[in-house]
């Protein structure tokens, strides 16, 4: 008897995203065919037969969908054929497959697509993004400049480290002054 992995989807109006979490996989199989059936099959690090079959919502573009396999999940970007919004990953109202899961991380409302939110499709190029930055260096000049400060009076003076009762005792005594 073959398992189901764990399978998040989420979608845009023009794909959906499958991520098939399957740990170092072997002998994977994908298959989607253009009216919207998709089939994987592996086997798992345990080298139990994992594999579950899907009747997608619509039709997709077989041609323009793309597969990943990587060392923790199995990844497909699933062209749809029409640009629209499916109310469900499924054909078939009703409740999913437990191992179906909404992908959170991925997810887009369809109000949210037209501004772009959240969409780091491969297209993006993080590079040219300037994220700033500290050098090491000036870290540590930071650092000995907020010591510095902390160990100076408010008059500017340099606050001298004292040791035993001796010293303690009229640091009680300006506190108390101090006080109403």
């Amino acid at each position: 008897m073959s398992r189901h992995p764990i399978t998040k989807w989420a979608q845009r109006s023009d794909r959906v995203f499958l991520t098939i979490e399957l740990p170092d996989a072997k002998d994977v199989k994908l298959n989607l065919k253009p009216e919207g059936h998709f089939n994987f099959s592996a086997k798992g690090s345990d080298d139990l037969p994992y594999e579950f079959d899907l009747e997608l919502f619509d039709a997709v573009n077989v041609e323009e969908s793309k597969a990943a396999v990587a060392p923790r999940t199995i990844c497909y970007l699933i062209k749809k054929a029409e640009s629209k919004w499916w109310p469900r990953l499924l054909k078939k109202e009703g409740k999913p497959p437990v191992f179906l899961k909404v992908d959170w991380d991925k997810w887009q409302d369809e109000d949210d697509e037209d501004v772009g939110f959240n969409d780091f499709g491969g297209d993006m190029d993080f590079s040219k993004l300037d994220m700033g930055g500290a050098d090491d260096d000036d870290i540590e000049d930071d650092e000995d400049d907020v010591v510095e400060s902390a160990n100076k009076d408010e008059e500017g003076g340099k606050i001298e480290e004292s040791k035993g009762e001796d010293a303690a005792a009229p640091a009680a005594a300006a506190a108390e002054e101090v006080k109403p």
